[in-house]
């Protein structure tokens, strides 16, 4: 599988604190092996998108589509308590 950022994913990650960038790239290796991997959490967030929502951390959550043999990633942000 491949892995492609948007825009506002690759602004959002550099935005983003040192530590949460570092554990994003490990999540998109265990993405990339195997998206039932238990540390991603992984899990459908809007059916009718079609978008899903994994965990970068305890605090943050990336959030995604399956486009063929691509993952393609929308955006990063904190997630809401």
């Amino acid at each position: 599988m491949n892995v492609h950022l948007s825009q506002r994913a690759i602004e959002q990650l550099a935005a983003a604190p040192l530590p949460n960038q570092k554990a994003f790239i490990k999540q998109i290796s265990f993405l990339v092996r195997d998206l039932r991997h238990p540390g991603l959490h992984a899990k459908k967030y809007d059916e009718g998108e079609d978008r899903w929502q994994a965990r970068i951390n305890q605090d943050w959550r990336f959030y995604f589509k399956i486009d063929g043999d691509s993952y393609r990633i929308a955006e990063l942000r904190p997630h809401p308590k």
